[in-house]
């Protein structure tokens, strides 16, 4: 078994976890969100479509990790916990009408003498159900149950050196996915052929390190669809005189570094090429003005009063916490960069700064994932920070 942090990380972790279960009041700490399962303990499969756990004891050294009998083996490969802390249960509890996953969880809850004690769930999530809550509180009547939504996710927001090493390792991915997908638009290219450019260059990733799959498939908004993020792609043919929002994220050991750009398919319209400056000025005075001490609201007020010099607002949030996730998201649910969120940023926190502003039929995304740093903040990617032109191409798609 090769994990992909020491021993000695993961149980720093586990210790800061369990520092903030004592400060909740919570005895076991019920973990359902697999990107937290993987912090945690190492694990790493596809299984997160069935009910599947990490339980934590605030005064036991190893996690139980419980879930579908077929994936203990997965258990067993990718975590450091002990094997006789992997339990299974049987596959008659999938997608039953009768039985419950939760129902098996809680007997085991009961079995090991924790049904009486404070139990945290992560409430706010996607892989946790209000029939799994229901499950477990009819199995475990003499419990209390109290939420334990981001308890995990706030120890993530600061990376370790090797949570760093990764994502530098996303980014280059990044950039060869950019530049590659960026080289396929061109009129008469289908947007699915650019889509499928992109995924193939995430996976293979570079000649030292492959990719993994992203969290949140590429986002190819194109012509008036640029005005509407989270669209995916379609069959239809990239033309000459529109433009198409490129958004996606380089995956290493599930950890993210998203990077977005916008394309234009010929030279760009007047009001692109008005917009694109204002972006890019918003995009370096917030990366200067990050910095240890400062608020996640403070950034988005620097922002907020460089746009307005221009006549521009924008009502979505700046930016986020990024890092390890599973689908469908890449961002850790925490910090966000804009107006009052308190967050102090701290050396190696990880943000993803996407200042995107969408109009009634047009938009424009440029984005960056930087670290803070222990003076300031740096950027992750290379790929340039432009306005992309795609112009003067011949027959044969070739810029000349």
């Amino acid at each position: 078994m090769v994990l992909p942090f020491d021993i000695l990380e993961y149980q720093k972790r586990l210790q800061a976890v369990k520092g903030n279960m004592a400060d909740r009041g919570i005895d076991v700490l019920l973990i359902t969100d697999p990107a937290n399962m993987n912090y945690l303990s190492g694990y790493d499969a596809w299984s997160f479509y069935v009910h599947q756990m990490l339980v934590i004891l605030i005064d036991e050294p190893q996690p139980l990790w419980i879930g579908r009998y077929q994936d203990a083996g997965g258990a067993r490969a990718t975590t450091w916990i002990y094997d006789d802390n992997v339990i299974a249960y049987p596959d008659y509890y999938v997608h039953s009408a009768v039985y419950h996953p939760m129902d098996f969880a809680a007997e085991i809850i009961r079995q090991i003498g924790q049904g009486k004690r404070r139990i945290g769930v992560e409430m706010d999530h996607y892989y946790f159900t209000g029939m799994a809550l229901e499950r477990l509180k009819k199995g475990l009547p003499d419990a209390s149950f109290t939420d334990g939504s981001l308890l995990v996710n706030e120890v993530r927001m600061i990376k370790s050196d090797q949570e760093i090493e990764y994502m530098r390792r996303a980014a280059r991915i990044a950039d060869l996915a950019m530049t590659q997908g960026v080289e396929s638009v061109r009129p008469g290219v289908r947007e699915c052929d650019t889509a499928a450019e992109i995924y193939y260059h995430l996976v293979k990733g570079t000649p030292e390190y492959g990719g993994d799959y992203p969290s949140i498939v590429p986002l190819l908004p194109t012509g008036d669809h640029t005005s509407i993020p989270h669209l995916t792609w379609t069959d239809r043919p990239f033309v000459e005189g529109s433009a198409v929002i490129i958004e996606l994220a380089g995956c290493y050991k599930r950890y993210h570094v998203p990077l977005a750009r916008t394309v234009s398919i010929g030279q760009p319209n007047e009001k692109m090429k008005q917009v694109a400056p204002v972006v890019l000025e918003g995009i370096q005075t917030v990366l200067d003005a990050a910095k240890p001490g400062v608020t996640c609201g403070e950034l988005e007020e620097v922002w907020r009063h460089t746009i307005k010099k221009y006549g521009y607002e924008k009502e979505a949030r700046l930016g986020y916490s990024v890092g390890m996730n599973y689908p469908p998201d890449w961002g850790e649910h925490t910090a966000s960069i804009r107006r009052d969120d308190p967050t102090v940023l701290q050396p190696n926190m990880t943000f993803h700064l996407i200042p995107a502003l969408w109009f009634d039929t047009d938009g424009i995304e440029i984005s960056e994932t930087f670290r803070v740093t222990e003076t300031g903040s740096e950027r992750f990617t290379t790929y340039p920070q432009e306005l992309v032109i795609r112009d003067h191409l011949d027959l044969s798609g070739q810029i000349s």
